[in-house]
């Protein structure tokens, strides 16, 4: 299907919505996948200069997370044309993408719809080496680091300001102190940028509601790949979460479906098998996120070149990839 096709999809979804859609579709396919971050927010700019101010606007979102600031900016972009936002999720927005979602008046779950916990990992020079790799740096999650002092107190019982200092002694051994004033700032960060998006929707008079949901997309989550589906994100996490009609569900699908194949999710990008035997270099082109309206429609695009080893080393790949540029390309 193509842009023509689409287009009917996406105007069948915002009659049936009654409100202006923009998708945002980051991909994940193996080996070049894209996430959310800071290089979006002017083409959604575009996009919603072209649509002008709206009632009600609708997100379709599909993401498996990225840059945990984004979404504040993002969100706040989207209000400044619409009074009314919404996100429609068909299968998954996790982290930067539940992010999102807490940012929006209601949520749109489909059947397969899922958030994730918003519980990062930060990655700076002082986090501890890679064993297995003594240039990389290991990311340290946030969580994990109070989960370590919880289980000293509530697991091990240990109470005493010594007993306490030994087991954050034994911390700072392992994780340097900047990484950990780093856990601490992301700590800090994530729970205020969540408190906020809320804040800019739920009454103030919701303000303990608001608390409940930010611990329990953190805290109260144990793992940093917990699917959150529709159900559990209305009933456990509080969330303002809605269940779309069998036509919307519908169309939803259709829609998920058509970028899925367009982008190809499920065939990894496989450098070697795009050379042809007599081949011993191309230059590609490949599509890894989309960004589109009834109005326009952006993609983010890998240009490179493949080349072959003319002489392969043991346990080397036979090609090379060399990307020449990557970033966001109007096509209409």
């Amino acid at each position: 299907m193509g842009r023509a096709e689409r287009l009917t999809l996406l105007q069948q979804v915002e009659e049936e919505r009654r409100s202006a859609v923009i998708c945002y579709f980051t991909g994940d396919r193996e080996n070049l996948g894209t996430r959310v971050a800071p290089d979006v927010i002017r083409v959604f700019y575009r996009h919603l200069l072209a649509l002008g101010p709206r009632p009600r606007i609708d997100l379709f979102l599909y993401t498996r997370g990225g840059d945990v600031l984004t979404p504040w900016r993002l969100v706040n972009l989207l209000r400044e044309f619409t009074p009314y936002l919404s996100v429609l999720v068909p299968f998954r927005a996790a982290s930067a993408g539940t992010l999102l979602c807490l940012g929006a008046n209601e949520v749109v779950m489909g059947r397969l719809g899922e958030l994730g916990p918003i519980d990062p990992s930060v990655a700076n020079a002082f986090n501890p080496e890679d064993p297995a790799n003594p240039v990389a740096r290991l990311p340290v999650s946030v969580e994990d680091v109070t989960a370590y002092l919880a289980m000293a107190r509530e697991i091990a019982g240990l109470e005493s300001e010594g007993s306490l200092a030994a087991i954050f002694g034994r911390l700072v051994d392992r994780v340097h102190p900047l990484a950990l004033g780093n856990v601490h700032r992301n700590y800090a960060l994530i729970r205020s940028l969540a408190r906020k998006l809320l804040q800019l929707h739920m009454p103030a008079g919701e303000q303990g509601r608001v608390e409940d949901i930010i611990k329990n997309l953190t805290e109260r989550l144990y793992a940093h790949n917990h699917m959150i589906s529709r159900r559990e994100a209305r009933q456990d996490i509080k969330l303002q979460v809605t269940q779309p009609s069998d036509r919307l569900e519908d169309l939803m699908w259709r829609l998920y479906l058509d970028y899925e194949a367009d982008l190809k999710l499920l065939e990894p990008f496989n450098p070697a098998a795009l050379l042809k035997p007599q081949e011993y270099s191309l230059e590609f082109e490949a599509t890894g996120g989309i960004v589109e309206s009834v109005p326009c429609l952006d993609a983010f695009i890998f240009n490179g070149t493949i080349t072959r080893e003319s002489q392969p080393r043991e346990g080397a790949p036979p090609v090379n990839v060399t990307f020449i540029r990557q970033g966001w390309r109007q096509l209409v």
